[in-house]
Order: C-alpha cells, then sequence, then structure tokens
C-alpha cells in the first residue's frame, strides 16, 4: 500500500493534524474528548461495521499520537487519561512504542495455503499427489486443504497447472523482518517487544490501520507553542516529502515559521560518521585486523543485527549515528537548546528511547507527523520565502536512499587513502540483511564493508515518509549534488 493514499492514511494524518492543532489553540480534557467525533462525523459508519467503534478505535490512535497508553478494553476511561502538565514537559517515548489496537484488527489467519476459484477439478490433481502428508482432498465440488495437517511446504502451489492455490499471509506479519508478530487468545496480531525493532512495516501494511506507534507530536507543539528554544535536525531523507513546492530552503523556513529556533541538515552527523567509518575501514578493515565493517544509521537493523548475531558485534560500527552527533554539535554551540529529530521512521523513536541518548535528543518525530504540524499551522508553502540550507556534503546528503552509507564511506576512502580498494555489499529488508550478516559470518565477506537498511529503497521508504520511494529517491539524490561543502577536498 506504500504510495497510496487510503483511507487508513487519511485517518492517521487527521488524528496528527487534529492533535497539533489541538496544542496551538490550547486544549483541555474535554477538547481532547471531542476530536473522535471531530475525526469520525455523523452516524452513518464509513469503514466498519458501527460508528461508535470507528470513533472508539480513533480514540486509541489519538493516546498513541499523545504518547500514552492503549487502554484496556473493559476499563472506563476517559480518551485524555492520563493527560496532564507533568506529561508534557517530561514524557518520554516508553515501552511498547508499536502497538496493535486490539479491536481494530480483523484477525487475520497466520500464514496458510488456500484454494481459490481457479481450481478445476482436474483429474490429475497433482496438488494431492505431491503432498507429503496427505492434507489435500480431492472432493466432488471442491478441492479442499486440511490447516490441521498442512505444513506450509507450498508443494500444492508449486504443482498446480492452473495456480489455483495461493500462499496467505497476514500483512503485518508478512512485513516484519523480525518475527515480532504472533496472535493473542483471539487470533488478532500481538507483537512481542523484545523481537520488535520498531522499523515500523507493519503499521504501513495494516489495511485495518489496527498497528500505531506512539508519538511526542502533542509535546512537541505544545513547547513551541510556549515558545521553548527547540532547533529541528532533519533526517537527509527528507528532501520532496512535503510536496513540490516545498523546497528544501522553504522547508528550514516553514520550520522556523511554526516556532523551530533554527534548522540543522543530520547529514552534518552524517559527514563526521563518514570520516570516523573511512579511517576505520582502511586502517583495521582493508589491513586484515578486523574481519568488516557493518555500518548504517537505520537503528531497526542495528538492533537487529546485534540481536541476531551477537558474536559479531565487535565489527559493527561503534560511530555515533547521524542523529546523535548532530545533536551533540547542536548542544555544544547551544547547551541550553532542546533538539527535535524529524525523521522517516519510528525506528528513531526507538534509538531515542536509550538513556544516553536522551539527554542529546529531546523530541523524535516522523515527516508524516510534521505534516500535522504544518495542516495545524496553514503552512502554505507557495507563499514561503526559502531561507538557505547549507550545511552538509554530498557524502552525508546521500545517506537518505540505499547504498547512500557505503557510497559516502567509499568515497571518502577514495579520497583518504587512494591505494585502498573498497569492497562493499548492501542489503534492504531485515530479510535480506539477515541473509548478508549470515554471510559475513561465516566467513564470506572478509574485508567487506557492509551496509544494512530495514527499509527496501532506504529511509526514503521509511513508515513515517509521506511520497513515493522513487519519487523521494530522486529528490534526495539531486539535493546531495547541490552541496558546495567537499567533505575530503579532491586532490587531482
Amino acid at each position: 500500500m506504500r504510495g497510496i493514499y487510503t483511507p487508513v492514511t487519511k485517518i492517521r494524518r487527521q488524528v496528527f493534524s487534529e492533535i497539533a492543532r489541538l496544542a496551538f489553540e490550547g486544549w483541555d480534557h474535554d477538547k481532547v474528548e471531542e476530536l473522535p467525533y471531530k475525526i469520525i462525523t455523523g452516524e452513518v459508519p464509513q469503514y466498519r461495521d458501527s460508528i461508535f467503534k470507528e470513533r472508539a478505535i480513533v480514540g486509541e490512535r489519538i493516546r498513541l499520537a499523545m504518547g500514552l497508553p492503549l487502554r484496556d478494553v473493559n476499563e472506563n476511561a476517559p480518551v485524555s487519561k492520563g493527560l496532564d502538565d507533568d506529561m508534557l514537559i517530561n514524557q518520554t517515548y516508553e515501552m511498547p512504542l508499536v502497538n496493535v489496537i486490539p479491536f481494530a484488527c480483523n484477525a487475520c489467519d497466520e500464514t496458510s495455503f488456500m484454494v481459490t476459484d481457479n481450481c478445476r477439478h482436474c483429474l490429475a490433481h497433482p496438488c494431492v499427489s505431491v503432498c507429503p502428508v496427505g492434507a489435500i482432498s480431492f472432493q466432488s465440488d471442491r478441492t479442499v486443504i486440511d490447516k490441521e495437517k498442512c505444513l506450509k511446504c507450498g508443494r500444492c502451489r508449486d504443482a498446480c497447472p492452473y495456480s489455483a492455490i495461493v500462499k496467505y499471509e497476514r500483512p503485518c506479519a508478512a512485513a516484519c523482518g523480525v518475527n515480532a508478530i504472533g496472535s493473542d487468545h483471539l487470533g488478532r496480531a500481538k507483537i512481542d517487544p523484545e523481537k520488535c525493532v520498531a522499523c515500523g512495516q507493519c503499521i504501513v501494511s495494516c489495511p485495518f490501520g489496527a498497528i500505531s506507534d506512539k508519538s511526542q507530536l502533542f509535546q512537541l507543539a505544545c513547547a513551541l507553542k510556549n515558545g521553548e528554544n527547540i532547533i529541528a535536525e532533519v533526517a537527509p531523507a527528507f528532501v520532496g516529502q512535503f510536496g513540490p513546492a516545498a523546497t528544501p530552503e522553504k522547508v528550514k523556513a516553514a520550520l522556523k515559521e511554526v516556532g523551530f529556533a533554527d534548522v540543522v541538515e543530520v547529514a552534518v552527523g552524517a559527514d563526521i560518521g563518514t570520516l570516523e567509518e573511512a579511517h576505520h575501514y582502511a586502517k583495521e578493515v582493508s589491513t586484515g585486523e578486523a574481519r568488516f565493517l557493518a555500518t548504517s544509521c537505520c537503528p531497526a537493523w542495528s538492533v537487529m543485527a546485534k540481536n541476531t548475531f551477537p558474536e559479531i558485534g565487535e565489527y559493527m560500527s561503534q560511530a555515533l549515528t547521524p542523529m546523535v552527533a548532530t545533536a551533540r554539535e547542536i548542544k555544544k554551540k547551544d547547551e541550553k537548546a532542546k533538539v527535535c529529530f524529524i525523521g522517516p521512521c519510528s525506528a528513531k523513536k526507538l534509538e531515542a528511547m536509550r538513556r544516553s541518548i536522551r539527554s542529546d535528543v529531546d523530541y523524535v518525530i516522523t515527516f508524516e507527523e510534521l505534516m500535522g504540524i504544518f495542516v495545524a499551522k496553514g503552512t502554505d508553502f507557495g507563499q514561503i520565502e526559502g531561507l538557505p540550507m547549507c550545511d552538509a556534503a554530498e557524502e552525508g546528503r546521500g545517506y537518505g536512499v540505499s547504498g547512500g552509507v557505503a557510497q559516502a564511506i567509499a568515497s571518502a576512502v577514495h579520497k583518504l587513502y587512494p591505494h585502498v580498494d573498497v569492497k562493499m555489499d548492501k542489503a534492504e529488508g531485515l530479510q535480506n540483511c539477515k541473509k548478508m550478516l549470515a554471510l559475513a559470518k561465516a566467513g564470506k565477506r572478509e574485508g567487506y564493508l557492509l551496509e544494512g537498511m530495514a527499509c527496501v529503497g532506504g529511509c526514503v521508504a521509511g513508515a513515517g515518509t509521506l511520497q513515493p520511494i522513487n519519487k523521494a529517491t530522486v529528490a534526495v539524490n539531486k539535493f546531495k549534488t547541490q552541496s558546495p561543502i567537499e567533505l575530503v577536498p579532491d586532490k587531482k
């Protein structure tokens, strides 16, 4: 469903814009209680079997978007329960970050094979012949698969001449690269927080809008309204996210208009990490002192790698992520400032939950959540005069697309150490990342620079983005070539 504007997308974005508007215009508990009725109007249901259920689900989405936990289904509690002034000041992300709203879940079947109407009840019935456990019966009017016996091996599907047998997967589980989604006692999706790496792909893959992550959008908007000194650091993937009129220069101006004190490219921190990892690769990996260097700005990839392959942890990059490196540079110059990272995914929220990072990064929101602020404030990019944005080199700006991290490091190595050849491999999607790391563990990637990205396409494919992946990739690649800054001066 990526790149398609659906009713699920519409509701999610309505929630963000209404919450931001509430924060800027002044809130109280009664106004919070009115939001589900403002978003879901009338008395005829549009999406589900009951308008009351629609509003109840929106109520839970509102709570999560305010950083609040889900309410117990058996609990008689207002939407605004737990929302107070202390929370607005001190609220940080708390587990579980990604949540399934139980009564919004359709309780889709787990992985299974199904016979469709394409079945012609053929004489050969090869599906029956190839099944190793006799799970398929050839009845008078329909071929039937016994789900209790089925091994899910897929042989029947491969053997059918009419492609009448299909593999059915629960969309959220199919999108999860770490097998973190199971089922509760009623067959509804349930996320294991110990396995979840917050890549957010389940959020954008659920066609029922049953999965959502928490947000600091409300807290940030309230802080902006109060005139707090907050500096925005924007991830490299921001380019082109807010529409054709929203040039990088106009996005910077718009961020200052809505209340941010200043705006800095996260590519600044990416440049810092690029140089550190270039030296590491040339001095240790290319010489054989280290087996390989696994790098990425993606925390979902990093957490997956450390959880799944702890024995190769020493070969994971120890450089600060661009988000943290940039935040520290900001606070070196203004120690009283608060920092808001604006990026493409939920995984950065997970990274910001680490105690060692909370002092560096105060808020984390996605591009989609930021768009809620722009809508609430009536931002018109066509009427904004842009401000110069020239913080980082081409290398750091390229981090937002798949392959960009490895390319940046290789470019720096070539300039700093012309005699060093860089061997690279990259993987997109956590399943493919696992395969790449398994090869590295087995000794088949010695001397390599390895880049992993949880999302296929890189950061521009994150769950909190607004634009189609291909379109966003083109915009980022164009913007990076416009940088006049040289990370490493070309010696030619």
